[in-house]
């Protein structure tokens, strides 16, 4: 049974229960059957649309019935944007008498590329080679196409594990202590590209960006000499060929008419490429939020909204801010926590549904109590009847603050998908090596866990691990490890290290399993991650950091190091298990993902966990100073600015994550996280009224040093 000492209240902890809840306005109930008349010239249009069961409402018609020059579609979350999509491609067919092959419209996935196409096709008025002939499509498809039909044969390098493997032999050639990822690298050089520059542009002016640079270059030669190409360089090639007067304006005569959407998504490259189509004829309607603006770690620039009407000042600007899926107390939450935001279109969504129900907040003492209070909680309402497993949605702002509750979920025999990570906490690549560690003190010989051990002694692990083996065959010996002390390739020094690697997991067992974190830690491992991937480190030290606290939180439950190890590897049996039987219980599994995957899904349920400060906001965005990362991308900003704007992303996460919920939104705020006092989020606060007094670092939000570590006690 759910733990009555965690009752949901009306209101966060903080708040006074007094406080009035947030509530949105209702909508207008007038749609097109009222708003348009019967001798309007395109009533027709309108009346085979409700026949079809489309009704749409006032802002809806502003933006199906604008024709010529730019619209920006400031669409709410909820609000069918989708819909006037579709609508507006049918009315351009059936009204104004456009050509079906001069309309582009632009997703940011095949699979809504796909969506709209069948809407599209579903319109009344609008024939099957009609909706055939719209160009409905990706960024990178429709850039595929125009550069296939004129004569580029390259063949694309998709797969990212060709991508890794390409990779991977590049290092081997250039880089044989292995500093750098593959993976990393990659980013850094997709993350290049999406600002629309090619790998020779890279900057050298210190000795990891001429590393890096060198790197990159060798990878782009190698990709050239086989005339292959990746998908950041489908758009890089692109953009390049519309530097081409003939060739830009044929696409602009072909396509006179364009429709972008999720446009607040798009980077540098993409939002240029929109311009260089529309430049001719200004045809041009964009759709987005940019109260959804979240993945600028993606290169989406929220300026592409906020500044539309200066690129386009002639531009039409149609709010839908009718609201069809959310109740409108939880509608109501999510406007209130983002309406603090300054830098945003003011909207103030209405709703379209009844009250509802009121958010429900918890305050668990820990992430642990907060996953057995949610998953208890979701039990009952499956057991009953009030939902199905798949009616429901957990969502986390990191993969760190997910951990308690999958661990519940899979001891529970809960059916879930997971999305993003595929392995659980103790086996992620972080975490895993600090985990053989302990399973090789428990037992020597546990080959699987030698790779793991030989990252760390900056020992190639693959090279490594087939000696190991092959002097296995002659000799056996109780710790394998030893074996690499009589391996050339090894520096004396190295093979020193490895004497006292083996010293020291020998000592490991006896101590407590957080104590020999933290060892492990100060001994070697921060310096290793630090050193093992400059890229990673630089750009992501705080999620790092939150990691390798999360661990230490995980083992502090546990009294020996045998029954840690005991309960990571049958979470790693089950979760093998829950995979295997994937696409069996798809159909029926709680959701469990981070709020940037949910983004544009809709659930009846949905329990974000983890709004506490520190979490979210993430304590990245609470720093004094800005990672450098951000001070990057952004390098006109004052500090100041930088600590804004990252802190009003965080805001938007969480409003996101509240829209998400149709029916019941259940909000947890542990009051303490990797032991630290943490206070409900700000967010959740600011909703109710009560002000954040400026502190740019919570308790909870601080990440010691690595160094700290050896100042703790047992």
């Amino acid at each position: 049974m759910v733990n009555t000492q965690l009752a949901p209240t009306g209101v966060p902890a903080q708040v006074p229960a007094s406080a009035a809840p947030p509530q949105a306005n209702p909508a207008p109930t007038r749609t097109s059957r009222e708003l348009v008349k019967n001798h309007e010239p395109d009533a027709f249009f309108f009346r085979e649309l409700e026949n079809n069961g489309i009704l749409l409402n006032a802002p809806q018609i502003q933006a199906v019935r604008h024709g010529e020059g730019p619209m920006l579609i400031l669409a709410g979350a909820g609000c069918g944007k989708t819909t006037v999509l579709a609508a507006r491609t049918a009315y351009l067919l059936a009204v104004r008498r456009i050509p079906a092959s001069g309309i582009l419209l632009v997703t940011f996935t095949s699979k809504a590329a796909s969506e709209i196409k069948q809407r599209i096709a579903r319109m009344p008025g609008v024939s099957p080679a009609a909706a055939h002939a719209v160009e409905a499509r990706t960024f990178h498809s429709f850039a595929l196409l125009m550069l296939r039909r004129n004569g580029y044969k390259q063949q694309i390098l998709g797969e990212f594990g060709t991508q890794h493997t390409i990779m991977k032999m590049i290092l081997r050639r250039l880089d044989p202590s292995q500093t750098y990822q593959p993976e990393t690298l990659l980013a850094a050089l997709s993350a290049w590209k999406m600002q629309g520059k090619s790998a020779d542009e890279l900057p050298d002016h210190t000795d990891d960006e001429a590393a890096v640079r060198k790197i990159l270059l060798a990878y782009e030669a190698w990709k050239q000499e086989r005339s292959l190409w990746d998908f950041d360089d489908i758009l890089l090639q692109f953009r390049r060929r519309l530097d081409d007067r003939l060739f830009l304006k044929r696409l602009q005569n072909r396509y006179a008419w364009l429709m972008v959407d999720e446009f607040q998504d798009t980077n540098a490259i993409q939002y240029e490429l929109v311009q260089y189509l529309a430049a001719a004829h200004r045809n041009l309607a964009v759709v987005g939020d940019d109260d959804q603006t979240i993945y600028t770690f993606n290169g989406a620039r929220q300026e592409s909204i906020l500044e539309f009407d200066k690129l386009y000042p002639e531009s039409k600007i149609v709010t839908l801010d009718i609201n069809y899926r959310s109740d409108s107390r939880i509608l109501g939450l999510g406007g209130a926590i983002v309406r603090h935001n300054r830098m945003r279109r003011p909207k103030e969504l209405k709703a379209a549904g009844p009250s509802g129900r009121m958010p429900q907040y918890i305050q668990p003492s820990h992430p642990e109590e907060e996953a057995a209070w949610v998953v208890d909680h979701i039990t009952q309402q499956v057991r009953n009847g009030n939902a199905a497993y798949r009616d429901i949605a957990i969502l986390h702002r990191t993969a760190g603050s997910s951990r308690s509750v999958l661990e519940q979920l899979l001891m529970r025999g809960i059916p879930f998908v997971q999305y993003g990570s595929q392995a659980v906490f103790y086996d992620q690549p972080l975490i895993k090596p600090l985990m053989d560690h302990l399973r090789l003190s428990l037992n020597p010989r546990r080959m699987e866990s030698l790779p793991g051990a030989l990252g760390p002694l900056y020992v190639p692990k693959e090279e490594g691990h087939a000696f190991i083996l092959a002097q296995e065959r002659e000799t056996r010996k109780k710790y394998p490890l030893i074996h690499l002390t009589r391996w050339s390739r090894l520096q004396p020094f190295q093979q020193a290290a490895v004497k006292e690697r083996i010293k020291l997991i020998k000592s490991l067992k006896a101590m407590k399993p957080a104590y020999a974190l933290q060892e492990m830690r100060r001994l070697f491992y921060d310096k290793y991650v630090q050193a093992g991937d400059p890229l990673v480190y630089t750009q992501y030290r705080d999620m790092v950091l939150d990691s390798l606290e999360e661990l230490e939180s995980a083992a502090a439950r546990f009294d020996t190091v045998e029954r840690f190890v005991a309960y990571a590897d049958e979470l790693s049996l089950r979760h093998a298990q829950m995979e295997a039987l994937k696409d069996k219980n798809e159909g029926d599994a709680v959701q469990l993902m981070t709020i940037h995957r949910a983004k544009g899904l809709e659930f009846p349920y949905v329990y974000l966990i983890g709004a506490s400060e520190g979490i979210l906001p993430h304590s990245t965005a609470l720093k004094e100073k800005p990672p450098e990362e951000m001070k990057a991308a952004r390098p006109d900003e004052a500090e100041e600015q930088i600590y804004e704007a990252a802190l009003e992303e965080e805001r938007r996460l969480a409003y996101v994550a509240v829209t998400r919920a149709k029916e019941r939104l259940y909000i947890s705020s542990p009051a303490y996280y990797h032991s630290k006092p943490a206070a409900p989020s700000r967010f959740l606060l600011e909703a109710y009224g009560i002000k954040h007094s400026r502190s740019k670092e919570s308790p909870a939000a601080s990440s010691r040093p690595a160094s700290a570590s050896k100042q703790r006690t047992r």
